[in-house]
């Protein structure tokens, strides 16, 4: 796996590769055998979006596994005032080893990795958000076992970077994924088209608009912030709209018993999420959140083997 660029570009062998590298990770954490493949490597970091868990996640772990990371944002290069990504691609290439991009356009992302001739790792788009599904498996997989045959339920805006990557994940794996949210905020048809043509199993990628109906015997419930980066022009609709989705502990009745609940985070409480179900279950939030950092390890070092 040279590049990570997309959960959709991403085949089931990657997947589970991933998966299983991050256990490794994680447990090897601080042992004096730990790996370090990026000895005498620089990575570069470009954010054009800010972040806070995942900028501190992929530092640590640049540095962890031996290498230097060097944190560029809008305001540091020439990308977005004149220069082109193919001339960006072919400059940096040239100084370092490695780039994460955290930006608006996955055509950037990819035009990147199709110039450059070193591996480029999407740490968010508009598009997808692939780090944080695949932090997100791995922590399902340490708390309930294979996610083979589980039902998780995105409540929320169904159509966010983060439902769509849990809906790529969904055909490559063939777990069961319910979104629920409301009409407008439903994923494309082009885009269920695309996941339930690749998909392992059929039937298996579904829409609700009835948030009972989608939580039912669900083993993950799973919500996002509903005003992303770019959104706050929407903010009062989006609210309106989706304020019958909150993450509340009604929902939690009608799951599994010992359902997860899940948030990728920052967490608007009493907004997606009521603070008592934030509550309760943040330590499989937190652990979630740690989660970002062995498995970005792994997504690098598949990249840079």
């Amino acid at each position: 796996m040279k590049h990570l660029l997309s959960i959709e570009s991403l085949d089931t062998t990657d997947l589970q590769q991933v998966l299983s590298l991050s256990a490794r990770m994680k447990k090897l954490r601080g042992a004096r055998n730990a790996p370090q493949p990026l000895k005498g490597q620089t990575w570069a970091m470009i954010f054009s979006k800010s972040s806070t868990r995942t900028r501190v996640s992929f530092e640590v772990g640049i540095d962890e596994l031996g290498g230097n990371g060097v944190f560029l944002n809008a305001n540091d290069i020439q990308l977005g005032r004149g220069e082109t990504v193919e001339d960006t691609a072919r400059v940096l290439c040239r100084y370092v080893h490695g780039i994460v991009i955290r930006t608006y356009g996955q055509k950037d992302v990819e035009t990147l990795a199709d110039i450059g001739k070193i591996p480029v790792i999407n740490a968010l788009t508009d598009d997808e958000h692939p780090c944080q599904i695949l932090s997100d498996l791995f922590t399902i997989q340490e708390k309930l076992g294979a996610i083979e045959g589980k039902r998780v339920v995105f409540l929320g805006d169904g159509d966010c970077n983060v439902a769509r990557s849990w809906i790529f994940a969904a055909a490559r794996l063939g777990f069961e994924l319910r979104i629920a949210a409301p009409q407008k905020f439903q994923p494309s048809a082009a885009l269920l088209k695309r996941a339930r043509k690749m998909s392992v199993a059929e039937g298996n990628i579904e829409c609700y608009t009835d948030v009972f109906e989608a939580a039912r015997g669900s083993d993950v419930l799973y919500t996002d912030v509903w005003v992303s980066m770019g959104k706050e022009a929407e903010s009062q609709e989006r609210l309106k709209l989706l304020a019958p989705y909150q993450l509340k502990l009604e929902l939690l009745n009608v799951a599994n018993r010992g359902a997860l609940v899940m948030h990728c985070l920052p967490a608007y409480r009493d907004k997606e999420i009521t603070s008592e179900v934030f509550d309760a279950h943040a330590e499989t939030i937190f652990d979630q959140a740690e989660n970002r950092l062995h498995v970005q390890k792994a997504i690098i070092s598949l990249a840079a083997s």
